[in-house]
């Protein structure tokens, strides 16, 4: 049931009970673009005396141009489309109007759409996701938008800069990028990867069988943690670079030193001794 400070809308020309007022929502992409038809979320609060604070929901709309009725006094109002959002504050006063009052929320939206590559070829599906941040802060902090998506989706965002952090495989194939989304255009960013496939194994001789139940940790040569994973036969998708690996076994431990390059696909051994 609606809250308190809403009721059902009134004719054109009438008044209703309690003195509320015909109030219209409508987003636009740009201040004079196209007016959004679908793919809205519009919520109303209640106004606090905190700055910058929402008070109680009092609503929640999925139409394109809603068709509210507000008792006189100030709403906090949200209108989302995607990512992209814009959160201000309107009054409702008790004068008489012969139509609803147009209250226009102009979100300066785009779209991003990432595709990734390999090599001169689009990512096999699901090997690929990125995360959406926004530009440095003052604090030179960055903010999650969108996390763990999936190439080709169209992620709508109000304009400006962002951040993309994309990963190709489980390990540290990672490339970062920095776009600028316009309102009311799509951005297309391609995001080119590059990587080795390395597997593992430990070995007691050259060749040998590999041995089960091996801890396994791939570091910078700076000694960064890149991965760690247990197995006798373990694969990574890795960055172009020199790494060292140690495999653990039986409390006691090897290792050896390794350099990729890009599109190289390899296996390293190691040797228990």
């Amino acid at each position: 049931p609606p809250a308190d400070n809403i009721t059902v809308v009134p004719r054109t020309g009438e008044t209703n009970e309690g003195g509320s007022q015909p109030i219209q929502l409508m987003a636009l992409l740009t201040e004079d673009g196209q007016r959004i038809e679908q793919g809205l979320v519009w919520r109303v609060y209640e106004e606090t005396n905190l700055a910058e604070r929402r008070g109680k929901l009092l609503l929640t709309e999925r139409n394109a141009t809603p068709l509210v009725a507000l008792k006189p006094g100030n709403y906090i109002i949200n209108a989302a489309f995607g990512r992209a959002n814009l959160t201000r504050k309107i009054a409702v006063t008790d004068a008489p109007v012969s139509a609803p009052k147009v209250e226009k929320f102009v979100l300066n939206a785009g779209g991003l759409r990432v595709s990734a590559m390999i090599g001169n070829k689009p990512a096999p599906p699901g090997s690929v996701t990125y995360s959406i941040l926004t530009d440095r802060d003052q604090a030179d902090d960055r903010r999650v938008i969108l996390s763990v998506s999936k190439p080709g989706l169209v992620v709508r965002l109000n304009a400006g800069i962002y951040h993309i952090v994309s990963t190709y495989g489980d390990a540290n194939a990672i490339v970062r990028s920095d776009v600028t989304v316009e309102a009311g255009k799509l951005t297309e960013a391609s995001i080119q990867h590059t990587f080795a496939k390395v597997s593992f194994k430990l070995v007691e001789r050259a060749g040998g069988e590999a041995l089960p139940d091996t801890q396994w940790t791939i570091q910078t040569p700076e000694g960064g943690i890149v991965k760690e994973s247990v197995g006798a036969l373990p694969a990574h998708t890795l960055a172009p670079g020199t790494y060292t690996v140690v495999a653990r076994n039986q409390n006691r431990a090897f290792r050896r030193d390794f350099t990729v390059q890009d599109g190289q696909s390899t296996e390293i051994e190691v040797l228990s001794q």
